[in-house]
């Protein structure tokens, strides 16, 4: 099932963030998007009481922006990321977004697929994006309500 994201579920959704992530979010900043940002919206898929996965998504004036998103490594494969991005399209739409982005490392063939799936598309290339390598990241997009 999915619900937001409480207190309770940070030690869980900082595990798997540091399984899924060479440059991982610390426990203050997860703290801050928890609290603090008026923008994030966090929820978790759980099952049986154990946390599998999260996502992380801000919403602002007509944009989402995808923060953060991860599946524990014993429960990858079953789906649980399609039920999370499914949550952030449905709410994005809700709120009248035009467009949808995100960056995924240029190396992350997995999470690419996943997000062509979902008809994201290649818009930039950010150079030297990552901090732990320096990495590029690819920013990509969705246009919602419309051709884009």
């Amino acid at each position: 099932m999915i619900r937001e994201m409480q207190d309770r579920d940070l030690e869980a959704v900082l595990a798997i963030e540091a399984q899924a992530f060479s440059s991982h979010w610390t426990h203050q900043q997860m703290v801050y998007e928890l609290h603090e940002n008026t923008f994030a919206y966090l929820y978790v898929y759980e099952e049986d009481g154990i946390v599998l996965g999260y996502i992380d998504y801000w919403i602002t004036f007509d944009t989402c922006q995808l923060a953060s998103i991860a599946v524990s490594k014993e429960a990858r494969r079953r789906g649980i990321a399609k039920v999370l991005m499914d949550e952030m399209i449905k709410a994005a739409e809700a709120k009248y977004c035009s467009v949808i982005s995100l960056e995924v490392r240029m190396s992350n063939e997995p999470a690419k697929s996943l997000y062509q799936r979902y008809g994201f598309v290649e818009a930039s290339i950010r150079k030297n994006y990552y901090s732990d390598n320096h990495e590029d990241a690819i920013l990509m997009v969705k246009g919602l309500g419309g051709e884009w």
